[in-house]
């Protein structure tokens, strides 16, 4: 079975790139459609900056830590969502790097995964609904903006051409996909502080229908 999960997620790689690609005008475009000035927004960007705040304060090894064991626990949940028995996880005792290892092929979803997924922050999301009342709360949107930010850097501070998981892809796949994908869970966190799933659902909905707005555009154009 994971042979043909492997072969599946293999055959959607560079359908997976076209797709973001073509989808980043869309996704650069729904950003217009939230209203910062929302509360909700004003108190996000109040948590976003409180993590760069937090950040400045904290001790570089501290840092470099739980960037590392962050990148290695987002391979570790894909490895185990495409039915890869996770081996190990570790962490250099220099904070210069991590390893994970599974048993099996592998695939590019495993290795790409941490230089766009948002791993705490999914986590958060699913936890909210059991805040109760809080759910909907100006404290969950200074938590989910925290959580922004920490991806923001994260990624940020990963690519880079000393990183070995982005060859193995290949950097064409990389230009074509990462933008657009870190834009889509950028957009995927924003929507769930306004209004939690259902803002989620609105959002892709809005996406595919600016991607078909830009298409009905182009075709005007050329025809």
């Amino acid at each position: 079975m994971q042979t043909v999960v492997n072969r599946f997620i293999e055959m959607l790689k560079w359908p997976a790139a076209l797709f973001m690609l073509l989808t980043l005008p869309a996704l650069v475009q729904s950003l217009s459609w939230f209203n910062f000035a929302q509360p909700k927004y004003l108190v996000m960007v109040g948590g976003f900056l409180m993590y760069f705040i937090a950040r400045t304060m904290a001790d570089s090894s501290v840092k470099a830590s739980m960037q590392i064991i962050a990148h290695e626990l987002t391979h570790a949940f894909f490895a185990l969502l495409t039915l890869h028995k996770v081996t190990h996880i570790r962490a250099a005792e220099d904070d210069s790097g991590g390893s994970m290892g599974f048993k099996g092929q592998g695939n590019w979803l495993i290795i790409i995964s941490p230089y766009f997924f948002p791993l705490f922050a999914f986590f958060f999301m699913l936890a909210v609904p059991l805040f109760g009342r809080y759910a909907d709360s100006l404290i969950m949107n200074g938590i989910m903006g925290y959580f922004v930010a920490y991806h923001v850097d994260t990624v940020a501070s990963q690519i880079n051409e000393k990183q070995t998981d982005l060859p193995k892809v290949s950097y064409k796949f990389c230009l074509m996909f990462l933008p657009g994908a870190n834009l889509w869970m950028i957009g995927f966190m924003m929507a769930f502080n306004s209004k939690l799933w259902f803002g989620v659902a609105q959002y892709h909905k809005l996406v595919f229908w600016l991607t078909e707005r830009n298409w009905q555009y182009v075709k005007t154009m050329l025809y």
